[in-house]
């Protein structure tokens, strides 16, 4: 059947009234540095944009923005990205950012450089690949 709404006295039906709708972002944030996380593998790049302590400003991927197949590793797909993202941080009053680049993938330069052409102010760039200071123990000898 539903869920009963009933009207109170200040006109807000029951069911939502104090309630936030769920298309409304948060609470108005203002943050004017973050930190650029940028994701880049042989199959898709992502970019993740936080604030100084780690809360998640905006987002996007390749994937998500339509990109499908071999098109999301693309440096194109990257700085298309890096477009969408770059806006949606500008719009929370992001003005400078530190980079953070992990991976191999071909979109890594491409993304930092669409970000620095979208308006956001590029203060530092790190690279945080993961790189195996040794590996694994190697096998041992084969007796035939």
């Amino acid at each position: 059947m539903g869920k009963k709404r009933v009207i109170t006295k200040g006109g807000q039906s029951g069911d939502d009234a104090g309630e936030k709708s769920h298309n409304e972002p948060k609470a108005a944030r203002h943050v004017s540095t973050g930190i650029a996380h940028i994701q880049a593998t042989y199959n898709n790049t992502l970019i993740l944009i936080t604030d100084e302590r780690g809360n998640a400003l905006a987002s996007a991927s390749a994937g998500g923005v339509g990109f499908s197949g071999t098109r999301k590793a693309t440096p194109y797909a990257a700085a298309r990205v890096a477009e969408i993202v770059a806006e949606k941080a500008k719009r929370l009053g992001v003005t400078e950012i530190s980079v953070r680049v992990s991976g191999v993938g071909s979109g890594r330069d491409s993304a930092v450089r669409s970000l620095a052409n979208n308006g956001l102010g590029i203060s530092s760039i790190r690279d945080i690949t993961p790189i195996p200071h040794n590996g694994p123990r190697r096998p041992k000898v084969r007796r035939v």
